[in-house]
């Protein structure tokens, strides 16, 4: 069934057919083997591009040929339970007559595709490269909206960052700076072709398809500044964690150095009578007691004043 409507649209857009305008999506999400070989056979894949398109590890990329397109992209959704970015990733060929696709991963699924088609049918008569923008819409699409989630997750990091009693939030930067890098990986291979979209007219790209595709290339820039920004955001809070926490533990060993400096004075003195020598004349005065007890007392009172003055204590 796959190989028929594939040869029936590339039939219909290389002869004079009044369904010339028709175009096969073919959705290898789920197909076997055997079916992916015969989806190549029949549309003229190549081998190299179709083993990119099965490895979940393949870098974000595009290709294009005088009448094909190849691109793969990575898709970002974000899980606010725990906080994390998943990373999927989509694989699409562009010819005459048809689009095959292949998901990986989480992201988005071909029901959302075609719910995007749906929202926006004028746009099939522009062929294979209304699947092509769909697809591109919804993974930008998630790129903003992962962004936005990590902008608030820094918003409340600075907040605790900031409070009164600083929380030790290295461990939360650190994830959030991964969590960032996982959409620089996504981001950054496209800012070539999304430089050149914005400037207008591509080759390749149906005319009524320009606006929407330049539109894609804005907001991947805007991804990208937000990567950039949240980058430099995170270094900085990192760098002013670092040193409030070294602060706080200055204030700490300041406040123990203060208070073992008062306690050594009774210490000290107690030390002192403790020797146990006869020929002291305080051990036989009645006041003798007392009187080294105020001036205990006396000591360890200016210390503490003179400690709190500085804010030792």
């Amino acid at each position: 069934m796959l190989a028929e409507s594939v040869t029936a649209a590339r039939s219909a857009t290389e002869q004079d057919d009044p369904r010339r305008h028709s175009f096969a999506w073919v959705s290898l999400d789920d197909a076997s083997d055997s079916e992916i070989d015969q989806v190549a056979d029949i549309v003229g894949l190549d081998d190299l591009l179709l083993e990119d398109a099965v490895s979940p590890q393949q870098r974000a990329k595009i290709e294009s040929r005088p009448d094909e397109v190849f691109f793969i992209l990575k898709s970002l959704i974000w899980i606010a339970e725990t906080q994390d970015v998943e990373t999927g990733q989509v694989a699409v060929f562009i010819g005459p007559g048809y689009a095959v696709t292949r998901l990986t991963g989480t992201g988005f699924d071909t029901t959302q595709i075609r719910q995007r088609l749906r929202e926006n049918a004028d746009l099939h008569g522009a062929g294979p490269m209304s699947v092509a923008w769909a697809i591109a819409d919804i993974a930008v699409d998630g790129y903003l909206e992962v962004g936005e989630s990590i902008e608030s997750e820094i918003e409340q990091i600075e907040e605790d960052l900031f409070a009164e009693i600083p929380a030790d939030l290295a461990s939360r930067i650190y994830r959030l700076n991964r969590e960032n890098i996982e959409m620089r990986r996504a981001v950054r291979p496209l800012l070539p072709i999304a430089t050149r979209l914005t400037q207008g007219f591509q080759p390749g790209i149906p005319t009524p398809l320009q606006s929407f595709f330049q539109d894609i290339g804005d907001h991947v820039l805007r991804a990208n500044d937000m990567v950039d920004a949240y980058d430099t955001a995170l270094m900085t809070m990192l760098m002013a964690s670092t040193a409030r926490q070294d602060l706080q533990q200055n204030r700490d060993m300041r406040k123990i150095a203060a208070w073992a400096a008062i306690i050594a004075v009774p210490t000290a003195i107690a030390g002192i009578y403790g020797m146990n020598f006869d020929e002291m004349p305080e051990l036989h005065w009645s006041f003798g007691y007392p009187l080294v007890l105020a001036v205990m007392a006396g000591i360890c009172l200016i210390l503490y004043r003179a400690f709190k003055r500085s804010d030792w204590i």
